[in-house]
């Protein structure tokens, strides 16, 4: 192990191979032998267990790794981020005194830890005086926090869209108490364009390029911000309302149009009507920021999980169809169903008229 880097084919081979295998004592014993030859705790977190993690979740969607897999494997990652965390000390004191105190919270809903503890370690490690609340956090608990503690800065992690709504009263809840906030993970889409939407101070890519701006230059109390003027027609209020009629109209139009998903011992049945079960919240997403490329996204990657399942991508269109029927009125929401069939017509898919 000795001079062995974090990021050496060999020793990302080994890891995977534990991540495959469920085996916690031999991923945590390969990262803690590496700590102890002298490769940094960051090196370790940032440039074997995050791509190792991000490996995990191209092979769940491609189907080579089931979801109780991937599951496994990312519980043994958490694990030995816990495991470095608890050695590991930061190489060198802070640059600023007492150290910045900052609170990393999962929007509410959202359960991918991993990313944003992974970026709370990054930070720690460089100095800050860090709090990690974890997956799932509402705003009343993350208000009295902020309450009690005091933090310097919120860090917020959103990995999937459909999460902006949740963000969003996380981020209003930090600016009345005067707190800066800090967005990150995919969720807030390319180069953080959402979380300036939502109003978010910074947004950071990577947790190198956070602490990276908060040691360069403090961030100020947050200022007013612009309201979503697009919400005052209160559409996107009638979309959550609809979303049990949508939701049934969706699974029963499909089910209708493709008889293999009504039998649920065929096999990827069940996943492909869960996948596309969250067709109505990734609308509902899209309206609250006022952005197709909500749905449009989403729609590209529903078309890699729908191939590697076999399953005609023609499902994408019937599935907007039905939605455009329970959401007919609501003009924002039929621009975005529209920008959805454009693009699948685009490339190529079947779309049926609306």
């Amino acid at each position: 192990m000795t001079g062995l880097s974090a990021a050496a084919p060999e020793v990302r081979a080994a890891f995977d191979d534990h991540l495959a295998h469920a085996d916690e004592a031999g991923a945590t014993a390969l990262a803690l032998g590496l700590l102890r030859s002298g490769t940094s705790a960051e090196d370790i977190l940032l440039r074997l267990i995050a791509p190792a993690q991000a490996a995990v979740g191209a092979r769940w969607v491609s189907t080579e790794w089931s979801v109780a897999q991937e599951h496994a494997a990312t519980h043994v990652s958490e694990r030995v981020v816990r495991a470095v965390a608890a050695v590991a000390r930061p190489p060198r004191p802070p640059d600023f005194a007492p150290a910045r105190r900052v609170v990393f919270a999962c929007v509410e809903g959202e359960r991918h830890t991993l990313p944003a503890r992974i970026a709370a370690e990054v930070l720690r490690l460089r100095g800050f005086d860090l709090t990690f609340l974890g997956a799932h956090v509402l705003v009343p608990h993350l208000l009295s926090h902020v309450h009690r503690r005091g933090p310097d800065l919120v860090g917020l992690s959103c990995m999937i869209p459909v999460r902006l709504p949740a963000a969003h009263r996380l981020v209003e809840c930090c600016r009345h108490a005067g707190v800066p906030v800090l967005a990150g993970g995919s969720g807030f889409g390319p180069e953080g364009v959402w979380a300036r939407t939502l109003g978010a101070g910074l947004y950071a890519p990577d947790p190198v390029t956070a602490a990276g701006m908060l040691a360069a230059r403090w961030p100020p109390a947050p200022a007013e911000a612009a309201p979503l003027e697009h919400l005052a027609d209160d559409e996107y209020s009638r979309i959550v309302r609809r979303r049990s009629e949508s939701l049934g109209r969706l699974l029963a139009r499909l089910r209708e149009r493709y008889p293999w998903l009504r039998d649920p011992g065929t096999e990827h049945a069940e996943s492909v009507l869960e996948e596309l079960g969250r067709l109505p919240d990734v609308v509902a997403a899209a309206d609250y920021v006022d952005d197709p490329q909500v749905l449009t996204d989403h729609l590209s990657f529903e078309v890699q999980f729908l191939h590697a399942r076999g399953a005609p991508t023609a499902v994408l269109g019937t599935a907007l169809a039905a939605l455009s029927g329970s959401l007919c009125g609501l003009p924002r929401a039929a621009a975005l169903l529209d920008a959805g069939r454009r693009q699948l017509a685009a490339a190529g898919h079947a779309v049926p008229p609306a």
